[in-house]
């Protein structure tokens, strides 16, 4: 069958091959301590899920508009006003079937076949993906790790050429945690004032954050760029809503229109009763989401510390989501592999430990780990690491 050029163009996800291989090592009885979980470890909080029965057995299974419940959309309008400072009206806001899909229908409603749109490494897989399905194409900005990985305005000046469509700002980010503080996203705003370059904050992970970091959205930061942001958001991360499916998209009117009209093509959204739970969760959640924090920065400060210890691997202690992205590569000659796709296949087959190779998100010096999961299970994965490093038996 023929295959589209654009489809044809799109790399299987790293991430959902580390974690089907690993799964298929633990069908065959092999025990496999795995770090590649890009969701929280705790249930949905349980009344979120009494919720969505409630309103099952209230029979409330119908079409909603394709911009979503309108009671959900004024409380995210609300969330938006009262946490991030930022004012939009319902119609304004559209939600989507994940934040993926509300990331994937921003670049489709201002990328055009051609047009050039920055990705700072290190960055989520499937960021230059989605740039390739409609027609684009993905500049990856390369960082550096004495700078956290994070842009700087000189790099972004410098990335910046006349083909350039937008920019995909993710703070915390997917792979490494890293954050930016609010004099650093002015200081890029400060590049971007002037030119006509959109930008994608993607703040999934904004209440994941934790030591003296703060949380900001960009375009509250800069609000002289608020027509040209746009906000993407959702309760998968923060509420472990992530089977769910629910995302949102916060933009100016145009563009706002412009994604409910091609949601009215793709999905029409998210199940009814998945969105109306999700107004119990905005209104009430704020008590399970501290629990959770509280866990994760705990985790945070402890994968790095333990990390850091091993010799051979540097790893910047993350300051959001919940991600570890150490520095391998002073290991790869020892262990007789090239790249982190070996270094994880490997790690895998020999010591049972699933990570995600960094050359996936841009960086293939370095490995993902994510400590969405126990303290003991860290521990155990953490000892492996070590022992199949040192070549210790």
């Amino acid at each position: 069958m023929k295959i589209s050029r654009n489809a044809a163009s799109v790399s299987p996800s790293v991430t959902m091959a580390v974690t089907a291989r690993a799964k298929q090592l633990q069908a065959q009885g092999v025990d496999v301590v795995s770090f590649g979980a890009g969701e929280p470890d705790f249930d949905t909080p349980s009344f979120i899920t009494e919720a969505a029965v409630k309103y099952l057995h209230a029979g409330r299974t119908k079409y909603l508009p394709a911009s979503g419940d309108l009671g959900l959309r004024k409380e995210i309008a609300r969330k938006l006003k009262d946490d991030n400072g930022l004012s939009y009206e319902p119609n304004q806001i559209v939600v989507a079937c994940g934040a993926k899909h509300a990331v994937y229908m921003g670049i489709h409603a201002v990328v055009d076949p051609g047009d050039e749109v920055l990705i700072p490494t290190p960055y989520w897989v499937s960021y230059p993906e989605m740039v390739k399905l409609v027609g684009g194409v993905p500049v990856i900005v390369e960082t550096k790790p004495e700078n956290e990985y994070k842009l700087t305005p000189e790099i972004l000046k410098a990335a910046i050429t006349p083909k350039t469509a937008m920019l995909i700002f993710n703070s915390p980010s997917n792979p490494g945690g890293f954050s930016y503080t609010a004099a650093e996203m002015k200081a890029l705003g400060e590049v971007l004032k002037g030119t006509k370059v959109v930008i994608l904050s993607d703040e999934i992970y904004e209440e994941l954050v934790y030591g003296d970091m703060e949380f900001r959205s960009f375009a509250s930061v800069c609000p002289e760029l608020y027509d040209q942001t746009l906000t993407v958001n959702g309760l998968s991360k923060a509420y472990s809503m992530t089977g769910w499916r629910v995302g949102y998209i916060a933009a100016p009117k145009d563009a706002a229109k412009a994604i409910d009209d091609m949601q009215g093509h793709m999905t029409s959204g998210p199940a009814t009763f998945c969105q109306l739970a999700s107004v119990d969760a905005l209104q009430k959640g704020q008590e399970e989401i501290a629990k959770m924090h509280a866990e994760f920065a705990k985790r945070a400060a402890h994968i790095c510390k333990r990390l850091n210890a091993i010799e051979g691997v540097t790893c910047a202690e993350p300051t959001g989501a919940f991600y570890a992205f150490p520095d391998v590569s002073a290991t790869y000659e020892k262990l007789g592999v090239k790249d982190s796709v070996e270094f994880c296949n490997k790690l895998l087959e020999e010591a049972g430990v699933a990570c995600v190779p960094g050359g996936g998100f841009g960086c293939d010096r370095n490995i993902r780990l994510s400590f969405a999961t126990s303290m003991e299970l860290i521990d155990k994965g953490i000892d492996r690491i070590e022992k199949f490093i040192s070549g210790k038996k």
